[in-house]
């Protein structure tokens, strides 16, 4: 192998007697990056950018939750066995399809409160979205999780043996599915903020056109991971999943932009 992107010695570092968990330091930085920019894509429709802060507040712990329950009910048999085990976020085991959902539900729920326009919103925070989840990723990478198959090209990825799942402890380099995802959210989400500019889509198309690439994404990352999974019928329940949120997001697509418009008042 004369090329190969190291995993990191350790997941987090020592600030004096804390640990910090680079999981959780990215999840951080994740949701300040996403409250940035969709502070600015909500501002420049003329919103108020307290309801961007008041958003973030209830949706990102509902989508920690969201995410951890979906992780538990899909994937029970990681979870470390202790009675802390089902709160080790710390670990891992967020499921982004529950994380987005509930996350989105209570966020909506906030906006509507408010007053302001669910499509205006969605479409405003969906580039964010990608933003956060392409930050999230880097604690996959932290803690040696979610790659994909043996691979002998140049970027594949170092897991350390004790990372390794079985029957592939013999192999050294693995597809960094972290970080094919990375660079997609990250283009997924630059495209959107161009195609909101042309204003030739409708609201909440862009948000929709989320659904439908990240979902479309998934698909094909499934077949390369390799970490436990449960199936169905030879395939990972998560393909499935994907392939539903796809469906859903391209018919969503089509139906926003052929809806009648609303008579003039």
């Amino acid at each position: 192998m004369l090329a190969s992107i190291p995993s990191p010695a350790a997941n987090g570092f020592h600030i004096g007697p804390l640990f910090v968990h680079a999981y959780g330091l990215a999840y951080v930085v994740a949701v300040t990056a996403a409250v940035i920019l969709t502070r600015r894509r909500w501002e420049a429709l003329g919103g108020d950018r307290e309801l961007v802060y008041d958003v973030a507040l209830w949706g990102f712990p509902a989508g920690v939750i969201g995410g951890r329950l979906y992780f538990l009910a899909t994937s029970w048999n990681q979870v470390p066995p202790h009675w802390w085990g089902p709160f080790a976020i710390w670990k891992g085991g967020l499921g982004i399809w529950g994380g987005i959902a509930v996350g989105t539900l209570v966020g909506l729920w906030r906006i509507r409160r408010a007053g302001a326009s669910l499509p205006a919103f969605m479409d405003a925070g969906a580039p964010g979205l990608l933003v956060a989840q392409a930050i999230g990723r880097i604690g996959n990478y932290f803690n040696q999780e979610l790659f994909g198959g043996p691979t002998n090209l140049p970027w594949g990825l170092q897991i350390d043996l004790a990372h390794r799942p079985v029957g592939y402890t013999n192999f050294t380099t693995f597809q960094p599915t972290f970080l094919y995802e990375i660079i997609f959210n990250l283009a997924l989400a630059a495209f959107l903020i161009w195609l909101g500019r042309t204003g030739k889509i409708r609201p909440p198309g862009l948000f929709a056109l989320y659904v439908t690439g990240y979902s479309g994404f998934r698909i094909w990352e499934e077949t390369l991971r390799i970490d436990p999974s449960h199936y169905l019928f030879g395939l990972r329940l998560n393909l499935y999943v994907a392939s539903i949120f796809t469906l859903i997001g391209i018919a969503w697509v089509v139906w926003i932009q052929r809806r009648p418009l609303p008579a003039p008042g």
